[in-house]
């Protein structure tokens, strides 16, 4: 058995490039999950640089220097920033306190449509079940009060927080977009010189993030644009709040669209019932999801695509389970990742069985 181990190993790590890609995958996987919560500021600013440093590039294409062209993405991104926080942030929260006002109302509304159910299939569901149902719900919506409570009470603590991610983040921005070249050779200067099989991977994995990260943020404005003008116009309540719900629901692939259905449908079945405005609801919905998948992620994501649903699935489940909301949000650029190691750790192991192959035979 330790001779099998041996020469497994002999042969997937006695070439000094994998053995250092190895390491700086491990060091990384070591860095984030023990530091995630410290460093979740600078993910921010990552994710930003990455989402703002293309339309950089245009303008240095442009002829325009690089140092005046991310002064102009910085100042366009602040005014962005402040104009959605004055202008639609609290539309959302006002949406948010009549929905809440509205709760009591549609609970007695799903009280009475649970009390007839006995009656109506009396050999399906009986009154004992839904008393069941009524004592469970009643834990639910206790915990959900502590909930509450709890978060009422660190409200401080979560402005201060806020706080520092406002002065942080643009701070980190303006940086990462200023002197981006010079901090990733900061970076290299601490790795080792065998890393031509690491660079080969980062450079497939840098562009599919950068990639991944627009496109990501081009489609959760698509569908939650279209979402809020197709609530809009059949005159659902709630319809920006819903319109951004769907738009992030995008961030979690396949698990995402089936969560944010039931909201939906609730508020629709609250506010017509079992009329012809809620299935029009359901249809117009699900032609957004459908559109959704079968051309805007194809056509934003084409390789990513590549990636069978099961794996992308794993993905979200594994590392979101590791490192919880960046881990759903780069879940699909670390499955990339993954199969960029896999495909060029094969090729060495290739090579070196070639190499041996003919060492043999001289």
């Amino acid at each position: 058995m330790t001779k099998l181990f041996i020469r497994w190993f002999k042969r997937n790590f006695s070439d000094p490039q994998a053995v250092v890609l190895l390491m700086i995958l491990l060091g990384g996987f070591l860095l984030i999950y023990t530091l995630s919560d410290i460093l979740a500021p600078v993910f921010v600013a990552i994710v930003l640089a990455y989402l703002l440093d293309w339309i950089v590039h245009l303008l240095s294409r442009k002829g325009i220097p690089r140092r005046w062209g991310v002064v102009m993405v910085f100042s366009g991104f602040v005014t962005v920033t402040l104009l959605l926080t004055l202008g639609v942030i609290p539309l959302i929260w006002q949406q948010l306190e009549t929905l809440v006002v509205d709760a009591p109302n549609m609970m007695n509304k799903v009280k009475t449509t649970l009390d007839a159910l006995p009656e109506q299939y009396p050999n399906f569901i009986s009154a004992q079940q839904v008393n069941e149902l009524y004592h469970s719900l009643g834990e639910k919506m206790g915990s959900f009060g502590q909930l509450v409570v709890s978060l009422s009470l660190s409200s401080l603590l979560n402005a201060a927080a806020l706080l520092v991610y406002a002065i942080l983040v643009p701070l980190m921005l303006f940086f990462f977009l200023k002197d981006k070249h010079q901090i990733i050779q900061w970076f290299l200067r601490w790795l080792p010189a065998e890393r031509y099989l690491a660079n080969r991977v980062w450079v497939e994995v840098n562009a599919q993030i950068g990639n991944y990260i627009r496109g990501k943020v081009l489609e959760i404005f698509i569908v939650g644009a279209c979402s809020f003008v197709f609530f809009s116009f059949i005159g659902l309540r709630y319809s920006l709040l819903l319109g951004v719900l769907v738009g992030f629901s995008v961030l979690i692939p396949y698990i995402g669209a089936a969560v944010v259905t039931i909201p939906v449908a609730l508020v629709g079945y609250f506010q017509w019932g079992f009329e012809s405005q809620f299935f029009w609801l359901l249809f117009g919905y699900g032609v957004i999801q459908a559109l959704d998948g079968n051309a805007l992620v194809p056509f934003l994501f084409s390789e990513a695509v590549n990636l069978h649903p099961v794996a992308i699935i794993i993905a979200v489940l594994f590392f979101g389970g590791v490192w919880g909301f960046w881990g759903v949000f780069f879940a699909i650029p670390l499955a990339t990742l993954v199969k960029a190691v896999i495909s060029a750790w094969d090729e060495v192991k290739t090579n070196d069985d070639d190499e041996s192959e003919i060492i043999a035979e001289s």
